[in-house]
């Protein structure tokens, strides 16, 4: 407002010289000499007024733009670590009351749709374009960088490494267009695999299934890779928890020399495997990290092996300011880098010694990537990658 009001009196005070510069009729070459000015003098005033404006409202619109950057991330990181246990509780206090039949019907339609997530869900399009997702990725920002074509003859697995805290590259990058996935391998439709208990939590269950996400277990993978046709890629996080418990900033760690499973699957069915490394996916929480043989170690390694996750002490920034604590992740880049396919034959019954080799295969490509790459991303080139 009072950028208008200051462009308004300049445009009076430029009238006024221009009136005053008409009536001097004793020296006419003067007067139009002034009266020029006064043009000048409200053009000007105009300009810088409108100039005001603008910086201020794009001031404004960038605020606004990085508010909704934490929102978006906010309610993800919420999602990630409550909807699934806050929907059960609701669903089992609604039987107490009037409305229990709501949670009749669902549980209902429940049983009936629990093979579902095992074929590949129910994917959207709709939600997978959401702008909340632009606003999630540009709060990093989060990037994906394609270095080879993808056959959509062929089918694929996606080994991504690594896990980090809440493997969020993964996410935003392949259970959403954010990144423009699509676009980038026209043809292929990623499926990002995750805890196959996530899809016993009513809700939470089709919230994952919308973004193209599925269980990770032999079933399902068995059925995208042969009777789900062409074009599929799973995206593995090959880590897992055990990973997630050695991530923290600085460090470049993967768990992945014992880590085999993926590599038998691979060829059971004839899928190409894929390395993916996301440079800075461990640089967004800090963890406390627990030494082998503490009580703290302990309790992550029998949640681990009973459950299939393992609790990690993390934090990441305040919701208001960045010098406090909180669950917001740090604001870091987050580039992940899709590497060349290896091609895989197709063996019903590999032996030991095949997966062995596509497996060292599939290590030395990893390596490779990373050195090829971690320069551009801000790494020295004397670092190197842990292969745990």
């Amino acid at each position: 407002m009072k950028t208008l009001i200051a462009a308004y009196s300049g445009v009076l005070r430029g009238e006024r010289r221009a009136e005053a510069a008409r009536s001097e009729s004793s020296n006419g070459g003067s007067a139009l000499s002034r009266e020029g000015s006064g043009r000048w003098g409200t053009g000007s005033s105009i300009l810088f007024a409108l100039q005001d404006l603008f910086s201020i409202t794009w001031l404004n619109r960038s605020k606004v733009e990085k508010q909704l950057q934490v929102i978006s991330v906010l309610q993800w990181v919420l999602t990630f670590l409550t909807m699934g246990m806050g929907c059960s509780v609701i669903l089992m206090y609604m039987f107490c009351t009037d409305c229990w039949l709501i949670s009749v019907l669902y549980l209902t339609w429940l049983v009936f749709d629990w093979n579902t997530p095992k074929k590949g869900g129910r994917r959207s399009k709709w939600v997978r374009n959401w702008a909340v997702w632009r606003y999630f990725r540009d709060y990093f920002p989060i990037q994906l960088v394609k270095t080879h074509n993808l056959l959509t003859t062929r089918n694929y697995i996606f080994g991504y490494h690594p896990h980090g805290i809440m493997g969020l590259g993964a996410f935003c990058n392949f259970s959403t267009e954010a990144t423009e996935v699509s676009k980038k391998f026209p043809g292929i439709r990623p499926y990002l695999a995750t805890l196959a208990g996530n899809f016993r939590m009513p809700v939470l269950r089709e919230y994952l299934m919308s973004g193209g996400i599925c269980p990770v277990n032999r079933d399902t993978i068995d059925y995208l890779l042969s009777k789900n046709g062409s074009g599929n890629a799973i995206i593995i996080v090959v880590g897992g928890a055990a990973e997630s418990l050695s991530s923290m900033p600085g460090k470049n760690v993967v768990t992945l020399r014992n880590r085999k499973g993926f590599v038998k699957l691979a060829l059971r069915h004839g899928a190409d495997l894929v390395p993916i490394y996301s440079f800075g996916e461990n640089e967004v929480f800090k963890q406390v990290i627990f030494q082998e043989g503490s009580w703290g170690r302990w309790v992550q390694k029998k949640f681990q092996k009973y459950i299939g996750f393992a609790p990690c002490v993390f934090h990441g920034r305040g919701l208001f300011s960045s010098d406090t604590w909180g669950l917001l992740p740090y604001s870091k880049p987050i580039t992940t880098v899709v590497g060349e396919p290896i091609t895989i034959p197709k063996l019903e019954h590999p032996t030991q010694q095949d997966i062995d080799l596509y497996h060292a295969m599939y290590m030395e490509a990893l390596v490779k990537l990373f050195d090829k790459h971690k320069t551009k991303f801000g790494l020295p080139e004397t670092e190197v990658l842990e292969v745990n």
